[in-house]
């Protein structure tokens, strides 16, 4: 009797399995020569990604949410097959940001961080989570915080503008870093209007992120921004200047836009720019090696639809040489079925990317 349940349980796993991927159109999705997408795993709002521990068995990937106010445990074998989505914390607020280390996820909820520590061996029975800070702003408007340790062993956590145009004090429209035990933050970058996701070049460790342009100043204008900070310190201009060379209606007049950083890249205007990363894998051809793959959320109020797409900005050195699509498809006309909103890279070299619009995240392979 045991077996035929345990067979039935496996049949209808595989039968919903098969649902689901018929519900998400992904032969819609073009992506260059020799690659494939599949649909991974199902996860309520999905939003930033962060792995966990990954050895000879297998390993988990912590997946944030928005709305949903869930952080998800994907839990994979040593093939990179789903084998569980689990829930680990619910009942926050906007805990979009998910980052792990030395055995503890760390979670944003907008003015609070909080850690669950040795995590991965309670994923059915969560611990309490220990608050590392409740210092950061409380606003919700560009509150969803993006996690992420840098090669300095710092959390790096960023502040949006709490306003589509405004001239914020020093807490807002800045990326800070702290350390993992919350003390001693300090800002590393300011001028910068809404950063969802940011990455640690290989090689040179510097940082690249991804800001959100204004709106209300027509379809094309400002562009998204990729930016490059080798350095702390740095400003990129937000209220005053966009994407180097857009001078603010209301704030421009203030300062000049040779104060300040420009762009390593101007992205299209409202597509959205969230997660990035790097891509330090070898299952792709070498010429995406160390290159930027960008998930571009989509626009939410221009005139005719743009984004809804993973981008590729080609790099040599430190320098942006091309600004292309990768993977398309989500947004059919004025139809959409999916939103990208991170990218990662598993440790067999395949991407991730995580959607919270269709809740789910999608696994991108190739083959020679």
């Amino acid at each position: 009797m045991r077996r035929v349940i345990l067979f039935l349980g496996l049949m209808f796993s595989l039968l919903s399995t098969a649902q689901a991927q018929t519900d998400l159109p992904l032969d819609r999705i073009k992506l260059p020569p020799g690659f494939a997408i599949e649909l991974w795993a199902r996860a309520d709002n999905a939003r930033q990604m962060a792995l966990g521990r990954v050895d000879e068995k297998g390993g988990v990937l912590f997946v944030g949410s928005m709305r949903a106010g869930k952080v998800h445990a994907v839990r994979f074998d040593a093939a990179f097959k789903v084998q569980n989505v689990g829930v680990v914390a619910s009942g926050l607020q906007l805990p979009v940001g998910v980052a792990y280390k030395d055995g503890s996820l760390y979670v944003s909820a907008v003015s609070r961080i909080l850690r669950f520590d040795n995590i991965e061996p309670q994923l059915d029975r969560p611990p309490a989570p220990v608050v590392v800070t409740d210092k950061l702003t409380p606003d919700t408007h560009h509150g969803a915080k993006f996690l992420a340790f840098g090669p300095d062993g710092k959390l790096y956590v960023p502040t949006g503008a709490p306003c589509n145009i405004c001239e914020p004090d020093a807490r807002y429209a800045q990326i800070a870093r702290m350390n993992a035990d919350g003390s001693g933050s300090e800002v590393f970058a300011s001028g910068i209007r809404n950063s969802v996701g940011f990455d640690w070049q290989p090689g040179t460790r510097e940082l690249w992120f991804t800001d959100n342009g204004r709106d209300m100043l027509g379809d094309d204008v400002p562009p998204d921004e990729l930016n490059h900070a080798p350095r702390a310190g740095m400003h990129f201009g937000y209220p005053y200047c966009h994407a180097g060379d857009v001078r603010d209606p209301e704030f421009g007049a203030k300062r000049r836009c040779d104060e300040f950083a420009p762009p390593a890249q101007k992205l299209g205007a409202h597509v959205a720019s969230l997660g990035m990363r790097f891509y330090t894998g070898t299952m792709f051809p070498p010429e995406y090696r160390n290159q930027v793959f960008i998930a571009e959320h989509g626009s939410w109020n221009r005139s005719k639809k743009i984004g809804y797409r993973i981008a590729l900005v080609r790099l040599q050195g430190n320098k942006a040489v091309a600004y292309e699509p990768f993977a398309s498809g989500w947004l059919q006309g004025e139809s959409v079925w999916g939103r990208p909103s991170d990218v990662l890279v598993l440790p067999d070299g395949s991407l991730l990317v995580a959607d919270d619009y269709a809740g789910a995240i999608y696994r991108i392979t190739y083959r020679r």
